[in-house]
């Protein structure tokens, strides 16, 4: 779980495979202190039981998926980092 990543991330090849386009490029800085420029697409996010939808970054291929912290949020989730595992909130805060 990586409680860092803004956007979410997919290996470029898989988003390809499924039929996704690129609709821009941004730079990101990574773990390592880095800056990339990577394409990204806009897609529909579905993750424990929740829809959303957000910037998927078309990563490296051998890349492991990431779940951004912007999806989680967006639908009432939250990280726990004591423990590292994520918690729904009562509800969404407009705040």
């Amino acid at each position: 779980m990586d409680t860092g990543a803004t956007d979410c991330l997919m290996p470029a090849a898989a988003l390809r495979k499924v039929g996704a386009e690129p609709v821009g490029t941004t730079a990101y800085e990574l773990a390592d202190g880095s800056l990339h420029e990577y394409a990204f697409t806009l897609a529909r996010l579905e993750f424990m039981g929740e829809v959303t939808a957000g910037r998927v970054i078309f990563g490296p291929d051998a890349a492991e998926p990431l779940l951004g912290v912007t999806a989680l949020e967006s639908v009432g989730i939250t990280i726990d980092p004591a423990n590292q595992t994520l918690k729904r909130l009562p509800a969404i805060p407009l705040k």
